[in-house]
């Protein structure tokens, strides 16, 4: 990566008019705009008529709608740099102004306000069949495409191979475009934006329309292109991809940059500020109930070693999950409280359940569960705890269940113990998990 600055985005801002229509008006049709249009004229007669009775000037203006406008701020003194070859993750919740900020990039709108200057040449797949003729074949939007980019007919002759093998459309390449599958769409348009060598690539959402294997696909070429020194700007709601693809993240809120850096520190922020789950759940003095006639939930939370309630923990030290509930129906067999564990991503990190508790039946109480989670099992992030309680009782009953329960906070403190650990490495792990295992290693010859 070099340290020169191809993208330089200073106090960028984005305004839309929204137009609000007064007062409660039904649905308006092609019925009621004929007969307004028929009514119009004895209208403007009866105006005029009271105007000469009343001595007064005659408003030949047509009656207010009511319309009132707002003004909205898509972005708001957004400001970055963007470095030759860097791989840029741009996250945010929907709304947030991630779009309209590629756009600004892509040069489809304008900013409202701030200045962005862009050294080289772009190529965007902001959405499906962005930049492509519906009535040209395929063949003829790759040409298209790359006269577009400022590529000279030799240079796109020289791709159009590569192109044709990664989209792997070669069977509908004389076909027009607007009898393609989405899928077909997004194969062609990106590899097109990808193989035609521009200075800046810039990816929106569209690459979620492919299947799994393309999407595999597209990261290694996306992977390829920062390596040849070109930039990548790539929005994505799939944190993983995120995490795994870009060397940085921005964080859009509201449309305005709130973090900017290393890609799992601004994933953990995000997750964290879109509403992280508590890390403590008491509902004995509450009088709510949460939970149905066989068993509701009481208390839950993240115990340390000592039995103090803690939200954070150190990587390498065990925790403890409480629950506490009260089983209000003698059952014949006995209850299976349950923890899920997921990472910052949503995704499944494991799950625990607890089916020995209790042998045989167990009578009408209250009873509190504890989970042991040995230390240097979770990576360092941000997790949520999904708290349930099951019975079996009729099949699988289950009395109640929490998503996102309780959350906790790994840190990795990354000082000499772990670089040991971590084989010297101090950058990010990848996955939810990550146990110190044992290895051996012997020499044999």
């Amino acid at each position: 990566m070099s340290d020169e600055i191809i993208i330089k985005v200073e106090n960028l801002g984005k305004r839309y008019r929204i137009r609000h229509q007064g007062g409660k008006q039904r649905y308006t049709t092609l019925r009621d705009v004929i007969a307004q249009k028929m009514k119009a004229p004895f209208q403007f007669l009866r105006r005029s008529q009271k105007s000469e009775v009343s001595g007064q000037t005659s408003d030949l203006r047509p009656p207010t709608s009511g319309k009132s406008s707002e003004d909205f701020w898509a972005l708001k003194d957004v400001s970055f740099d963007v470095k030759q070859g860097e791989v840029v993750g741009i996250i945010g919740r929907n709304g947030a102004g991630k779009s309209t900020l590629l756009k600004i990039l892509s040069r489809i709108t304008e900013p409202t306000e701030g200045r962005v200057h862009i050294k080289g040449r772009v190529a965007s797949l902001l959405e499906v069949g962005t930049g492509f003729h519906n009535e040209l074949t395929g063949r003829e939007n790759i040409f298209l495409n790359g006269a577009i980019l400022g590529m000279h007919r030799a240079e796109i002759k020289r791709k159009f191979d590569e192109i044709v093998a990664f989209s792997e459309v070669e069977q509908f390449l004389d076909t027009p475009v607007k009898r393609y599958s989405s899928g077909m769409y997004v194969r062609l348009a990106f590899a097109v934006a990808a193989h035609l060598e521009p200075e800046i690539l810039i990816v929106d959402e569209v690459l979620a329309v492919g299947d799994a294997e393309f999407q595999k696909k597209c990261l290694g070429k996306m992977g390829e292109v920062a390596k040849g020194g070109r930039t990548v700007l790539f929005v994505s709601h799939q944190m993983g991809m995120i995490s795994s693809l870009c060397s940085r993240a921005v964080l859009l809120q509201e449309g305005v940059l709130t973090a900017s850096g290393n890609p799992t520190e601004v994933i953990n922020k995000y997750f964290g500020a879109s509403g992280a789950a508590p890390h403590l759940i008491d509902l004995r003095a509450t009088g709510k109930i949460f939970g149905d006639h066989l068993g509701r939930l009481l208390y839950a939370c993240i115990e340390d070693e000592t039995g103090n309630p803690i939200k954070e923990t150190d990587i390498r030290k065990p925790f403890t999950v409480r629950m506490d509930f009260e089983i209000l129906e003698d059952v014949p067999k006995g209850p299976h409280p349950n923890f899920h564990f997921f990472d910052s991503r949503g995704e499944y990190a494991f799950a625990a359940v607890g089916s020995n508790l209790v042998q045989g039946p167990a009578s009408r109480g209250i009873y509190c569960s504890r989970c042991l989670v040995p230390g240097e099992l979770l990576n360092n992030g941000i997790y949520s705890i999904g708290i349930a309680l099951t019975f079996i009782h009729n099949g699988i009953h289950v009395s109640f269940y929490d998503r996102q329960g309780l959350s906790l906070v790994v840190v990795d403190p990354i000082d000499e113990t772990l670089m040991v650990s971590r084989g010297g490495y101090a950058g990010p792990m990848p996955g939810p998990v990550r146990p110190n295992l044992k290895w051996e290693i012997n020499q044999i010859l």
